[in-house]
């Protein structure tokens, strides 16, 4: 959900500077994660884990992660590596059964419902979005009546991101206060279309935005008469039995055992917790809260075909290019990425404050999740290494893929 969170840090720094944000941790996620230990739980793996043991150590030490953990599962069980602290100041260790929030990995939820809802005839992909929110994407060249329920599932629409129009001190001045969906749409429809290319029109190109699924959640509202959350809740987290899965709405807590999450304001600066938060600056576009394990069992199931019919599934994973140099696509609400031992693999990566998520599953059965405590304020490096323990995770036991 975060947008540039790398740059991120300049702001956060002048946050701390007018005193908006109290509560400095003591030292910082290096030096936290020195005394920590990794714990496998739940494994009943016999491929070697030492390479995703060295990425989890990694995470936590030199990329400055105070937390990480890392579920996998395939055909022959599952497993959770951890490393790292959960709480900088007690030293407690991640637990293996952590929830944490999502980020943007709540964006497949809210497309899946969106495209049951195509499903039972509800809602039609190539419908305007005017249809179904009949006057509200309107002004400053931003249309409802030319953009699609696919385009928004998609990121083609054009929207602007409300994210690059808001200032992260101002969030955090007040982190549990309750933001207005509508108000953040109008927020950022008060600002033209993100095209590249004069005279580009919906659909034309790609560009991530929030601002997306904000309508999305919409959306699902008015069609069904019941919150996206609710919908969520009936239509994937009851049936796949995800029990530590949440959508929290103004809710600032996060239920069950769970790592405390931090911001790093500068290269220097010391931690701040930003555990206790209201999600709903996020929205259908990443509030939701989840587990290692309940996100692999979400993706596992949605990717063979479990919580979609087969026209809709081939419409989630019909991709465009994103423009990146790593060869992700994007479908509807879902990414596309190659592994190095051959094939794809199917996910979303997510960061919202406090927590990163990324997480991926293929087709014949294999997922992995990883999670660190800090957000924003990671490296670059522990983006890479993120993804890498998703890969590794999904390519243990399979054979090297040769060029």
């Amino acid at each position: 959900m975060i947008k540039h969170k790398r740059a991120l840090g300049g702001a956060l720094t002048l946050a701390v500077a007018v005193g908006v944000m109290g509560g400095g941790l003591p030292g910082n996620a290096a030096t936290a994660a020195t005394t920590a230990n990794t714990t496998t739980e739940q494994s009943t793996h016999t491929a070697d884990d030492a390479q995703l043991r060295v990425l989890m150590h990694r995470l936590t030490t030199a990329d400055g992660a105070p937390g990480a953990l890392v579920a996998t599962r395939d055909r022959r069980g599952g497993a959770v590596l951890t490393s790292g602290v959960a709480d900088v100041d007690s030293q407690a260790p991640v637990r293996g059964d952590s929830r944490f929030r999502i980020g943007s990995m709540t964006k497949p939820f809210v497309a899946t419902v969106v495209l049951q809802l195509v499903g039972e005839h509800r809602v039609d992909l190539d419908a305007p979005v005017e249809r179904y929110l009949p006057g509200v994407v309107r002004g400053h060249g931003n249309d409802g009546r030319v953009i699609t329920v696919r385009m928004l599932l998609q990121h083609t629409s054009g929207l602007p991101d409300y994210l690059d129009h808001l200032k992260p001190q101002d969030i955090l001045k007040e982190p549990l206060a309750h933001h207005d969906t509508r108000d953040l749409v109008n927020l950022a429809l008060a600002h033209p279309p993100t095209f590249e290319k004069p005279g580009a029109k919906p659909g034309s190109e790609w560009h991530y935005s929030n601002t997306n699924y904000l309508l999305a959640g919409m959306l699902i509202e008015k069609v069904t008469g019941h919150s996206y959350g609710e919908e969520i809740g009936r239509r994937i987290i009851e049936p796949l039995g995800l029990h530590h899965t949440s959508v929290p709405g103004d809710a600032t807590s996060i239920p069950g055992p769970h790592p405390r999450g931090y911001v790093r304001p500068g290269e220097d600066a010391p931690l701040m917790d930003i555990t206790a938060f209201n999600p709903s600056i996020a929205g259908a576009s990443g509030e939701m809260i989840s587990s290692g394990t309940d996100l692999n069992r979400f993706l596992d199931a949605l990717v063979r075909g479990k919580l979609l019919r087969p026209a809709q599934l081939k419409a989630m994973m019909k991709t465009r290019s994103t423009g990146s140099d790593d060869g992700r696509k994007y479908g509807l609400g879902l990414e596309s990425r190659p592994l190095p031992c051959g094939g794809l693999y199917w996910g979303h990566g997510g960061d919202i404050f406090g927590y990163q998520t990324a997480g991926g599953a293929t087709a014949d059965g294999r997922q992995a999740t990883v999670m660190t405590n800090v957000d924003p304020g990671g490296t670059d490096a522990q983006d890479d290494d993120m993804e890498a323990a998703v890969q590794t995770g999904l390519c243990e036991g399979q054979p090297a893929h040769s060029q």
